[in-house]
């Protein structure tokens, strides 16, 4: 049955619903008529009130993260503490993640997937750092993190997987933690 409630109601019901299947079936296997037989309503309300599946979409997929952990950890645990909240992570923020990298063909979704990363990856932690590549080490680190993720989430990888949460915050929050702050490398002077 239609929904025929207010116009109010009738777009909340869209919102959840798109949210609700964009996070379970991604953005190309998620279509308007399935939105709108999930929210009860037309096809064409879904247009009327969003303009279009990507503009949907993308007020839809928000992927936050609570960067205040990483503010307050002293500069020597900055990694293991990140790669503690990746692992962490669950839930809508893996729905979201999914969504928006299935969804990355789109060109504003590709902006939203690239706006996210600098927003939520690469931002804090050049917050934390110094030096002239502070905003390098920040992006390499930032892309460590966006490939575990990707490596659990979108590849299953099984290796990865089976590893303890324990062995894998300590082996990425090394590998981590060696991108953010590099040890000096000594080398010899040729005479």
């Amino acid at each position: 049955m239609l929904q025929t409630g207010s116009r109010v109601s009738t777009r909340e019901s869209i919102h959840s619903a798109a949210a609700r299947l964009f996070r379970t079936r991604g953005y190309s296997r998620t279509t308007v008529r399935r939105i709108a037989a999930e929210a009860g309503t037309d096809p064409a309300l879904v247009i009327r009130h969003f303009k279009s599946k990507e503009l949907l979409f993308l007020e839809t997929m928000h992927l936050t993260l609570d960067v205040g952990p990483l503010l307050d950890v002293p500069l020597e645990r900055l990694g293991e503490r990140l790669a503690e909240l990746l692992l962490d992570l669950g839930g809508s923020a893996r729905g979201v993640f999914l969504a928006l990298v299935h969804g990355g063909d789109e060109p504003h979704i590709r902006d939203r997937l690239r706006d996210t990363h600098e927003h939520l990856f690469v931002e804090p932690l050049r917050g934390r750092l110094t030096g002239p590549d502070a905003d390098l080490r920040a992006r390499t680190a930032a892309a460590v993190a966006g490939g575990l993720l990707y490596a659990l989430w979108v590849a299953g990888d099984q290796g990865l997987l089976r590893l303890g949460r324990t062995e894998l915050v300590s082996r990425y929050g090394t590998l981590l933690q060696e991108v953010l702050t590099p040890r000096e490398c000594l080398v010899p002077q040729v005479p």
